[in-house]
């Protein structure tokens, strides 16, 4: 008994001899069974949540410079875009100009140049040989400030109206003496609404922008053959491809001639417009290049205008498109002759109505409009 007590006092012997027999393998767990077994528990939580933590910090890290990516690239469009529109000096100030209307408003023109058309695309588009510009479609578009509807007014090229320097004439008179200063000059004396922006298109640029995006579809209640417009189309719903949209605004083989004309034109702005901004479009890169690349060759506009001022004339005419807008021709009261040639006539009364309105920006019904 006193051998054993000797050599173990307190019965630390044979821990001693435990920690002999455990060795290396006892201080490497930190020195007990127990603390071996909490140190584990504790080791295995943190190995299970830091990698989780990290996971998450480099998910929202590519988020982020995905969304960065996609900003960047969207703005690199729209710079793009931006500095390949062409551009006039088409808002100048002149002695008595009208002062500025609320709301906004742009002069809508097309015109029948056929810059930059080679021999075959102007006989792929009926577009004659004919040098300079001219205007075909005429059309004011009023966008209120308070986001009401949008109005978009046709205004015939065959009106008989007043032009500064040129007494009384057709109003595409005025855009073949002064181009488009004298053009938004004669618009907005005869209506009293200030023009803030303006945008042209031409023969060849309105055609490819139909293409870009694969035709535009059209329902005719009758079939349509003209050989100076260069379409011949059959009744009912179908698709067009660029030289027959540019056909079918231009023809006048109708009983009233123009007043048909300016309906075909909003049809079609109405039916390229959906889509244009339909995702069949936006989302496929192989029509929303050629669409980005279109848009730039095609539009003329002020000095002062850009492609988001595009982008908002676009959202308007989608409304418009959509029912949420409203659209027509300026009243008309009949036909008459002017230097032997058949002039319109506007209806003074009605047509004042809906400028005055246009003017101080009140909602327009569709009474008002022709």
């Amino acid at each position: 008994m006193s051998d054993w007590s000797a050599k173990q006092p307190d019965g630390r012997g044979s821990a001693s001899r435990g920690q002999q027999r455990g060795g290396y393998d006892y201080y490497r767990a930190g020195g007990s069974r127990g603390g071996r077994s909490s140190s584990r528990g504790h080791s295995g939580s943190g190995a299970a949540s830091t990698p989780k933590r990290g996971k998450k910090r480099r998910w929202g890290r590519g988020i982020g410079v995905t969304l960065l990516l996609v900003v960047l690239l969207l703005v690199g469009l729209v710079v793009y875009v931006d500095s390949s529109l062409q551009r006039t000096d088409a808002l100048a100030d002149y002695p008595g100009r009208v002062e500025d209307t609320p709301g906004t408003n742009w002069l809508l023109v097309g015109s029948d140049s056929r810059e930059g058309l080679d021999e075959s695309r102007r006989e792929e588009l009926s577009a004659g040989d004919a040098g300079g510009r001219r205007t075909d479609t005429m059309m004011l578009m009023h966008i209120p400030a308070g986001g009401g509807k949008p109005v978009l007014v046709s205004l015939p090229r065959d009106s008989s109206v007043p032009i500064a320097g040129h007494g009384r004439n057709k109003l595409n008179a005025a855009f073949a003496f002064g181009g488009p200063q004298l053009l938004v000059r004669t618009v907005e004396t005869i209506t009293g609404v200030h023009m803030d922006h303006y945008a042209e298109i031409g023969l060849g640029g309105f055609a490819n922008l139909v293409e870009s995006v694969g035709g535009v579809e059209m329902c005719l209640d009758q079939p349509m053959d003209d050989p100076k417009a260069g379409v011949n189309l059959s009744a009912g719903c179908q698709r067009l491809d660029g030289s027959q949209a540019l056909g079918f605004v231009r023809s006048r083989a109708y009983a009233d001639g123009d007043l048909q004309r300016v309906e075909n034109q909003r049809k079609l702005l109405g039916a390229l417009i959906d889509k244009t901004t339909s995702p069949t479009t936006l989302l496929n890169p192989f029509r929303m290049f050629p669409l980005i690349s279109a848009t730039g060759d095609t539009f003329l506009l002020d000095n002062g205008d850009h492609a988001w001022h595009l982008a908002g004339l676009a959202g308007a005419m989608g409304d418009i498109s959509s029912g949420e807008g409203l659209s027509g021709t300026v009243p008309i009261a009949g036909f008459d002759r002017l230097n032997d040639q058949s002039v319109v006539q506007w209806d003074s009364q009605r047509a004042s109505r809906l400028f005055e309105a246009i003017a101080a920006d009140r909602a327009v019904s569709e009474r008002m409009l022709g």
